[in-house]
């Protein structure tokens, strides 16, 4: 049975959860769009994430990312996956309940760290203690993504196509969302 995709799924949790690679199997699987809003910031500045944050800083990064974000809220349906602290500001959060889905991909601290220890491309945790600050990090945002509309658990089992099969089932409970088409 085809599927309709009525508003856009937003992909928000930790850094290392799966948001881009799980986004691009689930857009692939649905037919529809993929976009990352941290992608559009680096295009549109011509620097990667890394090299706004220290050129100007974490809150202009925040406030760029909020405006591509509703742009990409506004402009086309599809899959859209969003760097780790975008959820945390309430507009954001706002703005995604109201334009779209917030989908947490709740993947636990292990899981976080095993994916992320052997990267240098995440700014947040080039610290002298990475491990203490990805916790650090985890306890503070945990409970805002919890008030996501839907939450599916990750599990290091899982290979990325059956996180974006979990992901459609947990749209299937939202017919606002993701409509059945014979």
């Amino acid at each position: 049975m085809a599927v309709k995709l009525k508003k856009t799924v937003v992909l928000v949790g930790m850094m290392g959860a799966g948001k881009t690679a799980v986004g691009r199997a689930l857009a692939a699987r649905l037919g529809v769009p993929f976009l990352d809003s941290d992608a559009e910031i680096v295009k549109a500045a011509n620097m990667s994430i890394s090299e706004i944050f220290e050129r100007d800083g974490e809150s202009f990064f925040r406030r760029k990312e909020a405006q591509v974000i509703e742009r990409l809220l506004d402009e086309e349906r599809g899959i859209l996956s969003t760097g780790g602290g975008a959820y945390l500001a309430e507009g954001n959060r706002e703005v995604i309940s109201d334009k779209g889905v917030a989908v947490w991909l709740d993947a636990d601290l292990d899981l976080l760290w095993s994916r992320v220890k052997h990267k240098d491309t995440r700014p947040l945790l080039r610290t002298a203690n990475p491990l203490a600050t990805l916790t650090e990090i985890y306890e503070a945002r945990v409970p805002i993504y919890r008030r996501s509309d839907l939450s599916v658990k990750a599990d290091a089992q899982f290979s990325i196509d059956d996180m974006a099969g979990r992901v459609i089932d947990v749209l299937r409970t939202r017919p606002d969302v993701l409509e059945e088409v014979v």
